[in-house]
C-alpha cells in the first residue's frame, strides 16, 4: 500500500482549514500558498471533501472554504479511504473484492489480514485534531 498524493495533500489541506479556523471562508489560494501545493491540483481534491460533508464551500467574493466537522471528529483513516479508495495491503482484502477460490488454502491469508487490521487500527487512532496540537 501506498498512499498516493491525492490522499496526503487532502490530509495536509485539511489540516490547515483546520489550523487555520476563524470561522471565515478561508480562500483555496491562501491555502495553496502556506502548503505549496498547485491550486489547480487542490480544486480537484476539494469536491469530494465537500460531497462528503468534511468542508463546505462557497464560491465568489469572500469565498472559499472552511471546516464543516470538528478536527477530533475526523479519522485519518476516514480521510485516506475517501481519497484513496482502500487502506487494504492486498487486492483480496478490499471491499469489493470478488471471493479467492484460495482462500482457504492460503497460507498468507491471516498476515495480510493482521497488517489491515493494524494499518486501520494506526489510521484510525489519529484524528486531524492530532495533527494540528
Amino acid at each position: 500500500m501506498m498512499i498516493s498524493t491525492r490522499g496526503r495533500y487532502a490530509l495536509r489541506v485539511l489540516a490547515d482549514l483546520a489550523e487555520h479556523d476563524s470561522g471565515e471562508f478561508i480562500p483555496l489560494k491562501e491555502v495553496a500558498d502556506r502548503q505549496r501545493i498547485s491550486l489547480k491540483y487542490i480544486e480537484r481534491i476539494m469536491p469530494v471533501l465537500t460531497k462528503n460533508g468534511y468542508v463546505l464551500a462557497m464560491h465568489g467574493k469572500g469565498g472559499g472554504y472552511k471546516m464543516l466537522k470538528s478536527p477530533k471528529d475526523c479519522t485519518i483513516g476516514d480521510i485516506l479511504r475517501l481519497t484513496e479508495g482502500s487502506l487494504a495491503p492486498v487486492s483480496c482484502l478490499m471491499q469489493d473484492a470478488a471471493p479467492c477460490p484460495l482462500r482457504e488454502q492460503c497460507r498468507t491469508l491471516s498476515m495480510w489480514e493482521r497488517l489491515d487490521t493494524m494499518i486501520s487500527g494506526f489510521f484510525d487512532g489519529i484524528t486531524l485534531a492530532d495533527l494540528i496540537k
